[in-house]
């Protein structure tokens, strides 16, 4: 494809070569989950293309505030709080404005608010782990939160999780929607996360890591990281939902 094609057109084929195979044996989920057969394209029907539109009236005052979204009166989240801010942006580079975003993570102590969480990392009776935000004009976003432990998974003798939040973007139909989660600058663990050893391109683990960002943290109170989302094209963010491509 010519430059003065991918100029005209819609689509950006995705790069393959950035993105992890389906059946990865040291991620051990992968091996039950990955298809056994050749994949198939389907096309997209009309309830999937159309759907409801998102604007801020559905957002409540504190939805992008998990420190105090969940907790007591006068009380709030425990951890290391943090702000995270970025840009939903299409292939194109621009912003994508009324995208509902949301996101989910464990607290501090690495434990998720969960009915089946089975990790021995205690409660925060203040933080219920969940949030959602709605993109803004050029596509930005903005959570206040803590910064979740790591904890451990049985998926080896040792193996664990580097600290992570969960984003869900949806489109413009509840089908429309892309998963993916967010790694924090300097954690050790990412180099060795089986997850994250399944991805082969160094640049695309690096487009998962969120910047640390000292201009807009808030003095006395919350450091800030920078995390763009880029939906479609080559140098897309990668989707957990979408390995196959995008």
């Amino acid at each position: 494809m010519t430059a003065k094609e991918q100029l005209q057109g819609s689509f950006y084929p995705r790069d393959f070569t950035r993105q992890p195979p389906a059946f990865s044996p040291s991620y051990k989920s992968s091996i039950a989950r990955s298809p056994r057969r050749p994949l198939i394209s389907i096309g997209n029907t009309l309830s999937e293309t159309s759907g409801p539109v998102f604007d801020h009236r559905i957002i409540g005052k504190l939805d992008n505030d998990l420190i105090y979204n969940f907790a007591n009166h006068d009380e709030s989240a425990i951890g290391e709080r943090i702000i995270v801010k970025g840009r939903i942006l299409d292939q194109d580079g621009n912003g994508v404005a009324g995208s509902l975003i949301e996101i989910w993570q464990a607290n501090a102590a690495g434990r998720y608010r969960h009915p089946k969480e089975k990790y021995i990392g205690p409660l925060d009776p203040n933080f219920g782990g969940c949030g959602r935000t709605i993109s803004g004009q050029d596509g930005y976003y903005e959570f206040r939160t803590i910064k979740p432990g790591a904890y451990p998974w049985p998926n080896g003798m040792n193996d664990w999780r580097p600290s992570h939040i969960h984003f869900s973007i949806f489109g413009s139909g509840f089908a429309q929607r892309l998963i993916t989660q967010m790694y924090f600058e300097g954690d050790p663990l990412i180099k060795i996360c089986p997850i994250v050893n399944s991805i082969p391109d160094a640049e695309a683990i690096e487009q998962l890591t969120a910047r640390l960002d000292m201009a807009n943290t808030i003095p006395m109170d919350a450091r800030a990281y920078h995390f763009d989302i880029i939906l479609r094209g080559k140098r897309s963010t990668l989707f957990e939902n979408k390995l196959e491509g995008n």
